[in-house]
């Protein structure tokens, strides 16, 4: 996996106080505002300080859209007031290369802006050394302020841009005994509509939406935003090794679909991608898999799948977090569970563990959120 960003200069908050994480967080939700909207690039808020109050804020809203120190300082002067010398606080570095847009670093220092506080370091290699830019310029630059909240908004983005995988998140409805459907596959439904509509939630933040040929067959399900309103649909993803895909399949419609095979195709398919990554075994090579849609832009996967697929992630090292929706019920054996594991453990010492990110009541199911243990991805390096 590629080394995480190493920047020159040292994060420093000797100088940080209550005032500066209040206007912070302020940042930090305005860039939560887009949540669903900003992929491939990363959520970014932004606001300006002068004289202890806010005279501009902004945030980006989507990929060629202004980014969010540019809309905050043309608040500011929108509203009449006075840049220089003020404080700008951004939850991500300024870019420091021209893209869709030029540098906020250009923009910053032409601004005449006095001080920047920045929650993190950018972790795109492209965009390294915004804060030393800043600096060489009289800025005075200050990193790391609320650094774990920038990063989990941001969590996909970092995985891409340090590992080259995109952040992979399970979403699982299931039984307080950890069963998915009944033995004859039927699932609909375990959990309640208010579960079912945070569960879109998960999905509407999704770059992509993965499911299992299994899944298409079994609940032909259309893997659509519909609870949230959203001006965009995350790309559909099928893992089907031998294009058994129905062409008439709900999750076809309307394109936005990639159906990855171990080489076979489908004649009766029109208009659908198909993506060919065999492994060595003839299955779909997973890991191939989360690389190429690394490569497509893709910051956060949102997998919905059957206990097979959801195993064979696993196994591979390719989950990251479970968003598991535990209703107040019981199925019992031979119920399905939510992972097929390849073998049975021999021992303790072989399972994967878990860490708890949070345990909410949601209507009347639990929602538990867990990390894979050693799945976060790697703090930004800071010398």
């Amino acid at each position: 996996m590629p080394d995480a960003v190493t920047h020159d200069e040292p994060a420093t908050q000797s100088t940080l106080g209550a005032d500066d994480r209040r206007f912070m967080a302020r940042a930090l939700a305005l860039a939560a505002r887009g949540l669903y909207t900003t992929t491939p690039n990363p959520r970014v808020g932004c606001v300006i300080v002068s004289a202890g109050r806010i005279i501009g804020e902004g945030w980006h809203v989507r990929a060629g859209g202004a980014h969010a120190e540019q809309a905050a300082l043309d608040d500011a002067r929108a509203k009449g007031h006075d840049i220089r010398g003020a404080t700008l606080y951004a939850t991500l570095e300024p870019c420091n290369r021209h893209g869709r847009t030029p540098p906020c670093v250009d923009t910053v220092i032409t601004a005449g802006i006095g001080r920047v506080v920045a929650a993190m370091h950018d972790p795109n290699p492209l965009q390294a050394n915004g804060a030393v830019r800043l600096r060489d310029a009289g800025v005075v630059v200050e990193v790391g302020l609320m650094e774990r909240e920038a990063t989990e908004l941001n969590v996909g983005f970092v995985s891409r841009m340090q590992r080259g995988v995109p952040w992979v998140r399970s979403k699982i409805a299931s039984t307080l005994d950890g069963r998915t459907a009944l033995v004859n596959g039927d699932s609909r439904w375990i959990t309640a509509p208010a579960a079912r509509a945070d569960g879109h939630a998960w999905r509407a933040r999704a770059c992509a939406i993965v499911t299992g040929v299994g899944t298409v067959l079994r609940d032909d399900p259309a893997l659509t935003v519909r609870e949230v309103a959203t001006p965009r649909q995350p790309l559909r993803v099928i893992v089907d090794r031998n294009a058994d895909t129905p062409a008439d399949a709900r999750v076809l419609e309307g394109g936005n679909v990639v159906v990855v095979t171990a080489g076979a195709r489908n004649e009766h398919w029109r208009g659908v991608e198909t993506l060919p990554l065999p492994d060595a075994d003839g299955r779909v090579d997973l890991t191939a898999l989360m690389r190429e849609l690394a490569r497509r832009g893709i910051n956060e996967v949102h997998v919905e799948a059957g206990a097979k697929l959801n195993g064979a992630l696993l196994r591979a090292g390719l989950v990251d977090e479970l968003v598991v929706y535990v209703a107040p019920s019981v199925f019992g054996d031979p119920a399905r569970g939510m992972f097929e594991l390849a073998e049975p453990l021999a021992s303790l010492d072989g399972r994967i563990e878990l860490e708890w990110t949070s345990i909410e009541r949601i209507g009347s199911d639990t929602r538990i959120v867990a990390r894979v243990r050693g799945a976060a991805p790697r703090d930004v390096v800071v010398r």
